[in-house]
């Protein structure tokens, strides 16, 4: 199974980046080894000392699908979730300005999170979406998929015309403003409307 994930796909989060608007979805990969489920706790990485937290709405793909029109992506998920794409923003911050590759930044074991699911028929609108994080019960980041630049459906379009999408496939579909850093014994708890889907420990 692949983790594709999107950058920069929020206004305010690319300003507080430093960023342009992208012309189009920012993509970036992660390999199986990232995923952390069942609220199991992060480990802070010896080789950063600034680690991040960016909470995302998740999508799973349900089928096979290859060059998806957007008007079609709905058939093609099954359910979503909240997911944190964990970033070394050390060293992502160090790879940008080499202009070098930053994989290892977000990339490593257990830097994708992800709560349990809830069946995508189960929200009124995703393209309308209410979600945030909360840390040690205080709101950090708070948004709507209606703020994205790219919604989701125009995601799996693009994406697909790159990758072939299959069963079990993840969509970590960009973080809003807000990201920060994360400090052990933090406890995160990852919501979509009011149901919170994710609760894990920092160590």
């Amino acid at each position: 199974m692949k983790i594709i994930c999107i950058g920069l796909n929020y206004r305010k989060h690319a300003l507080e980046m430093g960023r342009p608007f992208p012309d189009e979805p920012v993509v970036f990969l992660k390999p199986d080894s990232s995923l952390l489920k069942n609220n199991k706790p992060f480990f802070l990485p010896d080789f950063s000392t600034c680690v991040h937290y960016e909470a995302e709405v998740v999508v799973r793909i349900s089928r096979l699908g290859k060059s998806i029109e957007p008007q079609y992506a709905a058939r093609y998920y099954d359910a979503l979730t909240i997911g944190i794409d964990i970033t070394a923003r050390d060293l992502q911050t160090r790879f940008s300005r080499e202009r070098l590759p930053w994989e290892l930044s977000k990339c490593f074991d257990g830097a994708a999170p992800v709560g349990r699911y809830i069946t995508a028929g189960s929200v009124s609108d995703i393209n309308n979406l209410d979600f945030r994080l909360e840390i040690n019960g205080a709101i950090v980041q708070k948004a709507s998929t209606s703020d994205m630049i790219f919604s989701i459906h125009q995601i799996i379009s693009f994406v697909s015309r790159f990758f072939t999408l299959k069963t079990g496939d993840l969509i970590f579909t960009g973080t809003p403003s807000g990201v920060g850093e994360l400090h052990r014994n933090d406890r995160l708890v990852g919501w979509i409307e009011d149901t919170p889907l994710l609760d894990f420990m920092i160590r």
